[in-house]
């Protein structure tokens, strides 16, 4: 149940879009254990001024103009082993279907309990069982 924001420059083709979304999505099912169909994205793009990175790099990364923020909510309880997996499968996927450097896929994980969680109706699909 995880909902994924794509945020890109303005002038990022809809077939890069439509490839990092393929790939983040392909990603959360085989190394992430999110269950097929299970594919909510909502994909921004932003003008130069509006995608904001250190010039100079972070952590002995750098960036370029191309930079694609990802940041992913789902549900906690997953190991780090399975997060860095799931890190690499999307930025050499990434790279691979679209030339994008794998130093601008910068990937944020938000972790919620599955009552945190409504898929419409107003109702919460997974409350606790008492």
């Amino acid at each position: 149940m995880p909902l994924v924001r794509i945020d890109v420059a303005a002038d990022t083709t809809p077939e890069t879009v439509t490839a990092i979304s393929d790939v983040v999505y392909q990603a959360m099912v085989q190394t992430a254990n999110v269950p097929e169909h299970d594919k909510f994205q909502i994909i921004n793009r932003h003008a130069k001024d509006e995608l904001i990175y250190p010039a100079a790099g972070y952590l002995g990364v750098t960036y370029t103009p191309k930079i694609v923020f990802i940041q992913v909510t789902w549900n906690g309880g997953r190991t780090v082993e399975v997060k860095k997996a799931f890190y690499k499968a999307i930025a050499e996927g990434i790279h691979a279907r679209t030339g994008l450097r794998k130093e601008d896929v910068w990937i944020s994980l938000i972790d919620v309990k599955r009552e945190d969680w409504s898929f419409g109706n107003g109702e919460m699909q997974y409350a606790p069982t008492e």
